[in-house]
């Protein structure tokens, strides 16, 4: 295939994609939906083929969880789509109306990006998310997921695109990418391809963002943390542990370190620890959590660590400045969270910690699309421009200004022949 060709005919439908109708997008979803429940059997028989050869290979089990794509899975993307349908369409809305004179006036109206590319780990449904997502947002989208399931990619997209295009969407308003060596096509495609969206590992946002001048956004690790304040309820800290850390282990939002306060550390430190253990998950501490609990040494390293399993480090600190210091030098902006019943002290940690998404007395699992009601989401953002954490459809449109005259020149204004009075509409 070749690529640029492929994808310059993408951008070419990307105008028609734009102009459709809120019902023809709906409609649309509707029929994906359908047509995923329809043909669920070649689905499941694919993504079987895909597990079966990813663990002849070897592949960890973080990875092997992620690929699988069952029922459960099934059920949750439709539902996602449901919700995407019921949504307020994120296009044609007016941010802004002025009268800059009269018989002139401005409106910000919003309208998609236009060709999103994203290139995603090993997790089938994330396919049929970003597919929905783009549908909705009027985006034509780019996809290429993990080889580990090529398969059920190939199958997902093939019913996708078939029911999208009977729908009424344009053709070549989708593309799947299957080969790895395509990525380095797609990132020589700077005026064809608007937005860029990778998801995985650190070195390999990085090499995404550092060989394409197309504009990328995303987030690179989940190094998440959660801070146990002196003045938290240790009642309700270790279910939220527990649910941060077991609830999805391979999540980039599981909670990877933990912070506890000195003040509490001797009284629960040792039943965190038991829990943990009960859970099957292995805790690594500093010298000082080794004594209160005989767990594994962690290292400097296990600050910057992704586990993305079993997996857990502890550190104590003497205050929550610390603890603010800690998490804006190890983590990764994603997700963290302070386990208190200090409002002042949640204020503080939500004010100075520089992540996405802040929180108190809840699991960092939270930080989700669909949780969150966006219906689901392309990605984490963990930057700071046009988009930050879950993207949803907000994050997928821009806007345009259209301004409406009657002869009007900027040469009567310059002379003072003509002056602006701005009044918002």
């Amino acid at each position: 295939m070749e690529i640029r060709e492929e994808v310059r005919k993408v951008k070419a439908a990307a105008p028609q994609m734009a102009a459709l109708s809120e019902t023809q997008r709906n409609q649309a979803l509707q029929a994906v939906s359908d047509a995923l429940a329809a043909r669920k059997e070649e689905i499941f028989a694919a993504n079987e083929e895909d597990r079966r050869q990813a663990e002849k290979e070897g592949i960890a089990a973080p990875v092997l969880k992620r690929l699988k794509f069952d029922e459960g899975k099934l059920h949750d993307v439709t539902e996602g789509i449901r919700d995407l349908i019921g949504l307020k369409d994120p296009l044609r809305q007016t941010q802004l109306a002025r009268e800059l004179d009269e018989g002139l006036t401005l409106y910000r109206v919003t309208c998609p990006i236009g060709v999103i590319g994203v290139i995603f780990e090993a997790r089938p449904d994330a396919l049929v998310q970003i597919s929905a997502l783009c549908i909705k947002s009027g985006n034509c989208v780019i996809l290429k997921g993990g080889s580990e399931a090529l398969r059920t990619n190939k199958i997902l997209f093939q019913i996708i695109q078939k029911a999208a295009l009977e729908a009424g969407l344009p053709e070549h308003s989708m593309l799947l990418l299957e080969a790895r060596s395509e990525i380095s096509e797609l990132l020589d495609c700077y005026g064809y391809v608007d937005l860029l969206i990778p998801r995985g590992s650190n070195q390999f946002v990085q090499y995404i963002m550092n060989h394409t001048r197309i504009p990328v956004m995303g987030h690179a690790d989940g190094i998440c943390h959660i801070y146990v304040d002196k003045e938290a309820d240790l009642k309700k800290a270790i279910p939220v542990i527990l649910d941060a850390k077991t609830q999805y282990v391979s999540a980039c939002n599981a909670v990877e370190t933990l912070l506890i306060h000195r003040a509490i550390a001797e009284k629960f430190l040792p039943e965190l620890a038991k829990e943990l253990k009960a859970h099957g998950v292995e805790l690594k501490g500093t010298r000082e959590v080794q004594e209160l609990t005989g767990c594994v040494e962690a290292t400097e390293e296990d600050n910057r660590k992704e586990y993305l399993d079993y997996i857990v480090s502890a550190k104590i600190v003497d205050s929550i400045q610390e603890a603010i210091d800690h998490i804006n030098t190890y983590g990764s902006h994603h997700t963290d969270c302070i386990l208190t019943e200090d409002s002042g002290a949640a204020e503080e940690f939500m004010m100075l910690v520089d992540s996405a998404g802040v929180y108190q007395n809840c699991s960092t699992r939270f930080a989700d699309g669909y949780r969150y009601g966006f219906g689901a989401e392309v990605g984490i953002s963990t930057g700071k421009l046009h988009a930050r954490g879950p993207v949803g459809l907000e994050g997928l449109v821009s806007y345009k200004y259209k301004l409406f005259g009657n002869g009007h020149v900027v040469g009567d204004y310059a002379s003072g022949k003509r002056t602006f009075h701005f009044k918002d509409l």
